[in-house]
Order: C-alpha cells, then structure tokens, then sequence
C-alpha cells in the first residue's frame, strides 16, 4: 500500500487567497507513506511542505526522531523554495536524504538546495542546521532498488532545465509523475515554403519527437495514479507557451489514455486559475465512460489517495 497525500499543487508561485482555498494555492509537496514498512518519502519542497513539516511534528515526531526522504523534481524555485521552513531540518535528531538532478556538472545539489539559507537570502545558514541531511544527485536511471521492497525508475522529461520523473513501485501498486514538462517537438523548420528547410532534418526532428513521447507514456504506462503536468488548456499553450517547459490538459489526458494509466491527477496549476475555473475545467475535463474508464481529477491541497 501507498498513501498518497497532496500538500502543494500549483506551479510557478504561491497564490493564496479567497479564489485558491477549494484546491489550494502552494507549490509543488506530495507525501508518500509505506506503512507497512514505515518509509515516508516527499517530492518536491515547495511551499507546501511548511503544512507537511507541522503535520509530522505532530503526528510523527511524538513516535521518535523524524527519518523522511526528498525527492526533487528539478530546482526550480517554486520546487525547493519550502525547504527552508522545512521545521524537522531544525531539530535534532532528524534524518534526511535528498535526491535530485542538477542541470551543471560542477554545482552540487547541495548547493543548489542550500543556497538559498545564506544570510543574504535567510536569516539561518545552511551550516547552522541540527538535522543529519544527505544530498545524491540523481540520474536517469531504469531502476534503484530503494529497500523494503520499494523501487524507483527516473526519467528525464521535457523542461529547460534537468528535470526528473519520478516511477515508484511498492507490492505492485505504481506512482508516477510528470512534471515539470510539456510535449516534445520537432525543434527544425517544417513550412516548405521557408527558404532554410530541409525535407530530410525536418523527418528526422519529426520522428525524433515522435519517439521522445513515447518513451515517457512508456515510462507512466499502466500506473495506478499518474501525476501530471497540466498548467495550460491548448488554446493557452498555443497562444505564447510553447517552450516554457509544460503541458495542456488535452495533452496530458490523451497520454495518459494511451499509456492504460488508471487514475490522472492533472497539476502545476497555473496561479492565475481560480476555483472557480477549475470547478468548470473539472466538468470539461474529467468524465469517464465505458470506453476510457481512466479517472481524471484536477489535484487538490489536502487530497489523500491509497494505491
């Protein structure tokens, strides 16, 4: 069994305010707890970890000292920007291991992540924590045997910069997710008409996409709860997104449906939805029938799912 538990579902900045409160408005944190072996693990520390870390020290801490694993994404702000109001890296005692990828060879995650505790940013340095913290830079890799019986597949999707997602698997129940990412494209010029065109570099980039797609629905295929990048509707993406790393919901959604995904948890809203469009979007969106019995939500601060 894995708990799942949304504590951050949006994308880019935090958004608080009256038009957020139904799905919430921090940034990426997801938990999951094995139970049954007694791991936790996170993804992501954006600004929704804050919650997280109260929750554990009331729930958690009381049982002894908190031992938890990061999983980050990428580094992008909105994706570590939690970390450090993080409560447990204060207290002794804690133990943490942080995996992740880093888009330049000679800059370790742990300057990536901890870089952002230096006094001129936060009024507590990196050095001045009490917690144990481990940092290991992550790459793409098939499988990794994490103990206790839980694997983990990496893959590197579509982002400008390095970014992973991530494939846990636990007593035959899958979590995936994808995101941050959008679609991969054909990068060379396709009009005939354009005075540099070439047939041949314009089929090549067309099935080198092509081919790119398929490998991470190859990647999600047949999980139990994907998480997937959904920040733009097409009309969006299309009108001044594209190359900024994420993915219609129309995307997402066909993916998913292709790959056999049992249930889609579309996320990275965009700050500027509302509840109320996402309430609209959800009765456009997210309907099952006989022929695609896959289950499509929009993610919600707070939402527990058991795989």
């Amino acid at each position: 069994m894995i708990k799942v538990k949304f504590w951050g579902v949006r994308g880019s900045i935090p958004c608080p305010g009256p038009k957020t409160m139904k799905y919430g408005g921090n940034t990426a944190c997801i938990e999951l707890r094995f139970p049954e072996v007694n791991r936790h693990v996170i993804i992501d520390a954006g600004s929704g970890i804050r919650d997280l870390a109260n929750f554990m020290l009331a729930n958690d801490l009381p049982k002894g000292p908190i031992s938890t694993e990061i999983y980050l994404s990428h580094t992008h702000w909105d994706h570590i920007m939690g970390f450090p109001f993080f409560v447990p890296v204060y207290i002794p005692g804690t133990r943490i291991k942080v995996f992740g990828p880093v888009t330049y060879e000679d800059e370790p995650l742990e300057a990536v992540v901890g870089g952002q505790m230096k006094y001129r940013y936060f009024p507590v340095n990196m050095g001045e924590l009490a917690s144990s913290i481990e940092y290991q830079r992550l790459k793409e890799e098939p499988m990794i045997d994490l103990g206790d019986g839980i694997t983990l597949s990496t893959a590197i999707i579509n982002h400008p910069i390095t970014t992973l997602g991530y494939r846990f698997s636990f007593r035959g129940a899958v979590f995936c997710t994808a995101y941050d990412t959008e679609p991969f494209r054909n990068l060379f010029v396709t009009d005939p008409n354009a005075s540099n065109y070439d047939e041949l570099m314009a089929q090549e980039g067309e099935e080198a996409a092509r081919e790119q797609n398929q490998v991470l629905e190859n990647f999600f295929r047949g999980a139990d709860l994907l998480v997937h990048d959904a920040q733009y509707t097409r009309v969006e993406y299309e009108q001044g997104k594209v190359g900024w790393g994420h993915t219609p919901i129309e995307d997402a959604i066909a993916a998913a449906a292709r790959a056999e995904v049992k249930q889609l948890a579309l996320f990275h809203h965009d700050p500027e939805r509302s509840d109320d469009q996402l309430d609209a979007m959800t009765d456009l969106y997210c309907t099952t029938d006989a022929n695609h019995p896959l289950r499509i939500f929009f993610a919600r601060e707070g939402q527990e799912i058991i795989l």
